[in-house]
């Protein structure tokens, strides 16, 4: 929940846009003063409710005042929540207090998108140098973090150790990955002494970190529990940190405990959940029973239909390809049978693929998902003239591999290669990247063994239509001219179909050097089944510089006018200009009332 509190009527406007803009996300904490400005006693009341009952606070005041309302208030790092500062004309969105654990940078930059002109204010170091900080990859991160973020500003060594294939985003070049096996020695996790400079570990290994480095727990881990009826909490508790400790697996890499549905209620199992801090997570009695586990016992199958509970909830929770890590174990309390059981199994990470359309060209049509997706890879695959556009939005020590036209199929096999290495990879190509772009040839190399994540982007279809009016404003195809890898006998029956069906169409690659007669024979096609006054309109470098738009008809489009840069598209018959737009109704009424 984000408090807002104002003090001024200036104050209260902003307060309220921002309130009716994220109407379920805001408290307004009144402070009086309605017409004129609240007094001192009633803002600080106000404050310091917020501050105690919101996770982000912004405060239309001063910073000079928010500081000195704030100050007595504060408590440390992990608890006090994001506090953002907007002045008076509402110009800077200040991130005051809780940059990345309280979540007032991010705060900031969305309250300068929602007030008209105001502009986000982030002082944080590594946001200033563009480097991700350690506290912002959304893992549990423990050690010296001061000291290694500090190196990695100051372009020192850091040696990045992974025990576990995690993608991460692009680090600095001075940050330099290592094959070596990380082992607890004078300098902690990374197998040197404090000498050797810092060190950041990706790890669920449960070794101290020394005084210079920096470790990152991966989700990796999930915890199979299987309990008798009335297992006191203590004892459940009790069996799962001894076993991790027992295995040398850190209790911050685990993500959840698994058991079965009938122990959904269990007292002992629900609040041993929450003393790890992790979601309790239940499968049916079969599907645990269908999984291949070293222990199976004929007690959990007589009393909950299963042959193993721990074990088996262990091994679903993590998924494919998942490993044993610890075997079912028995708790041991003093002078009673053992209550209750557990396993932890290790999931297998895969590295991460995203397929990003980069819109037509204009940066203000990139979406802001496809940029936190080119923010958050450490490789980028693309062609050369589209990683120009976006080359300034990358992280420093982001890895570019790019190639020229024609390489598709070997940008796709490049992509996913370093996806299956464990990698952060945006696959970068323009307008939508599953509209005749890369995430076809991509998604035919990838096999389950990364995850793979689409990104849309506005087409240059969309674009070009936008430019021209409303063509598209009723059914509507889009066809490629390139026989390339299409035949023309199989483009050539698409455009006929198309005509026959009075579609709008919008035709992609029309016309290039080496294929000059296949737009001709396509409008041809056309005309067959429409008037030669059909509006049509030819739309060149959509959104980009040197932008050309024409509308036109049917019988006066001049080939010879389109080139590969050239989006074209043919009215149906109910399309009309109007204005010297193209506009196609959204049904057929409006034209017969014509």
């Amino acid at each position: 929940m984000v408090g807002l509190v104002s003090a001024t009527a200036a104050g209260r406007r902003a307060r309220d846009r921002l309130a009716a803009a994220w109407p379920e996300a805001t408290r307004v904490y009144d402070t009086g003063g309605e017409g004129g400005a609240a007094g001192t006693g009633a803002v600080r009341e106000a404050v310091t409710r917020a501050f105690s009952e919101c996770d982000r606070l912004v405060c239309f005041l001063a910073t000079g005042a928010t500081v000195r309302l704030i100050a007595p208030l504060l408590g440390g790092k992990a608890d006090d929540p994001g506090v953002v500062c907007v002045d008076e004309a509402q110009r800077y969105a200040v991130a005051l207090l809780g940059g990345h654990a309280g979540g007032a940078n991010d705060l900031a930059h969305a309250v300068a998108e929602a007030l008209p002109g105001c502009r986000p204010v982030v002082t944080t170091a590594t946001d200033a140098a563009d480097v991700p900080g350690l506290d912002t990859l959304g893992l549990p991160v423990e050690g010296a973090v001061a000291a290694v973020s500090r190196a990695i500003l100051d372009g020192e060594p850091v040696r990045l150790v992974r025990h576990s294939v995690l993608p991460l985003p692009a680090l600095p070049p001075n940050v330099a990955e290592t094959t070596e096996n990380a082992t607890q020695s004078d300098g902690g996790p990374g197998g040197r002494g404090a000498d050797d400079g810092c060190a950041l570990l990706v790890s669920d290994r449960a070794a101290t970190p020394g005084d210079r480095t920096a470790v990152l727990r991966p989700p990796t881990l999930a915890v199979g529990v299987g309990a008798s009826r009335g297992a006191p909490a203590d004892e459940v508790a009790a069996l799962v940190g001894q076993a991790l400790a027992d295995a040398g697996l850190s209790p911050l890499s685990v993500t959840e405990l698994a058991t079965v549905e009938a122990k959904a209620g269990e007292e002992g199992i629900v609040e041993a959940a929450r003393r790890l801090g992790v979601p309790l997570r239940t499968y049916p009695a079969e599907e645990l029973a269908a999984v291949p586990v070293p222990h199976p016992s004929d007690a959990p199958l007589a009393a909950v239909g299963t042959p193993s509970v721990a074990e088996a909830a262990a091994l679903l929770a993590c998924g494919e390809g998942a490993e044993l890590v610890v075997p079912k174990r028995k708790s041991a309390p003093e002078g009673r049978a053992a209550m209750a059981t557990c396993a932890v199994a290790r999931r297998r990470h895969r590295g991460r693929l995203a397929v990003v359309g980069l819109g037509p060209g204009a940066r203000d049509l990139l979406t802001p998902r496809a940029r936190d997706e080119l923010r958050r890879a450490s490789v980028v695959v693309g062609l050369d003239q589209y990683v120009d556009q976006i080359r300034d939005l990358l992280r420093p020590g982001t890895r570019v591999l790019e190639s020229g036209l024609g390489a598709e199929e070997e940008r796709a096999r490049t992509a996913v290669a370093e996806a299956r290495a464990g990698h952060a990879v945006a696959l970068i190509g323009s307008g939508d990247a599953g509209v005749y772009a890369m995430a076809s040839p991509a998604l035919a190399e990838a096999s389950a063994d990364i995850d793979v994540v689409g990104v849309p982007g506005v087409t240059a279809a969309l674009a070009a239509a936008a430019l021209l009016g409303a063509p598209l404003g009723h059914d509507h195809v889009s066809i490629s001219l390139s026989d390339l890898h299409t035949p023309w006998e199989v483009i050539e029956r698409r455009v006929r179909a198309a005509a026959e069906s009075d579609l709008v169409v919008t035709f992609y690659n029309p016309r290039s050097r080496g294929r000059d007669w296949q737009l001709p024979k396509a409008l041809a096609l056309l005309a067959e089944h429409r008037a030669p006054h059909t509006p049509a309109g030819v739309v060149r470098n959509a959104s980009r510089p040197g932008e050309r738009t024409t509308v036109t008809t049917l019988g006066e489009l001049d080939p010879e006018t389109v080139d590969m840069m050239t989006v074209v598209t043919v009215g149906n018959t109910a399309t009309r200009t109007v204005a010297g737009r193209m506009v196609t109704p959204r049904g057929y009424r409006w034209q017969e009332s014509r």
